[in-house]
């Protein structure tokens, strides 16, 4: 089985990344690799194609090719809330939480991410489309590429006044002084809503959910089990990271995790699934409301607790 994953440098999806690494889908019986796809979008487009087996991605992002949830479930969440910061160049001197202090910067953001960033804005009175410019990363398009770190180095180079990326882009620009974080909703940061626009999760088709249902659930066992893993040996991250990372995040990767840990739920509940269709539907990517058990694989619940 192949997991597709939008960013490899980064905490987001460390534990599906972490499973494969320290041999937890293998202890499942379960033979898994995983690709670096970019952007989130396209991950989804390989799942709905029959290119990747399961996605490693944000929740909210299935529905770029599983309209209206038809065909996509998720599995489990890989950690909850939504994960992302704003940071904004030190030299700029905002104070944490001043959302008036955003107007007129340039701020990176993914595709489909930045779509949180923009209802978040709304929700604190900022113009999502005349206040602020939110566009591409500079060089953050090609192959292999880690959003995140490119993000923070656009950030010291001066071409983006922001970004609005993970949390390992977050700690390279907060650790070399060029950063600070404006907002952090997982972190209460920000309006109380946004920590339910969306949140990481392990996704697949309800076609391999039929077709091996066996495999779908030993694959969330071992995100379950992993997440368990990281939380009692926080020094495997580690681990991980100097196996797949480079050498600076290699040894970033540990903390940045471990400021995770509070939000290592595999669970997915009712409140969230209600707060990311609310989120959609504003952001007009989701027209009906589908119920808890067209977004969820309901089946699968009982191995959360593994």
């Amino acid at each position: 089985m192949k997991i597709a994953i939008p960013d490899l440098i980064s905490n987001s999806y460390f534990p599906a990344q972490a499973a494969v690494e320290l041999g937890f889908f293998e202890k499942e019986g379960v033979e898994a690799s995983y690709e670096l796809i970019y952007p989130v979008a396209a991950c989804y487009e390989a799942l709905r194609d029959g290119q990747a087996d399961y996605v490693a991605g944000s929740a909210h992002s299935t529905l770029s090719a599983f309209p209206e949830w038809r065909g996509g479930k998720l599995l489990c969440a890989l950690s909850q809330g939504m994960y992302w910061f704003l940071v904004v160049r030190a030299d700029l001197d905002v104070t944490p939480g001043d959302a008036s202090a955003l107007k007129g910067l340039r701020i990176g953001a993914a595709p489909w991410v930045d779509v949180g960033l923009a209802r978040m804005l709304r929700e604190l009175g900022v113009d999502d489309e005349k206040d602020v410019e939110i566009g591409p990363v500079p060089g953050a398009s090609g192959g292999g590429i880690s959003f995140g770190v490119t993000a923070a180095k656009a950030l010291e180079a001066g071409q983006i006044d922001a970004f609005w990326a993970n949390g390992m882009g977050t700690e390279v620009a907060v650790t070399r002084g060029v950063g600070t974080v404006v907002f952090a909703p997982r972190h209460g940061l920000g309006p109380k809503p946004a920590f339910n626009y969306t949140q990481p999760s392990l996704v697949t088709t309800e076609a391999r959910i039929e077709s091996d249902p066996d495999e779908v659930a030993a694959a969330v066992r071992a995100i379950v089990r992993v997440q368990a893993a990281l939380k009692e040996d926080v020094g495997l991250a580690t681990v991980v990271g100097r196996k797949t990372f480079p050498e600076t995040e290699a040894e970033l990767i540990a903390q940045v995790v471990e400021r995770d840990f509070p939000y290592y739920d595999p669970s997915i509940s009712e409140d969230f699934v209600d707060g990311m269709n609310a989120f959609a539907r504003d952001m007009g990517f989701l027209q009906g409301s589908p119920s808890y058990g067209e977004v969820v694989a309901t089946g699968f619940r009982d191995q959360w607790a593994a």
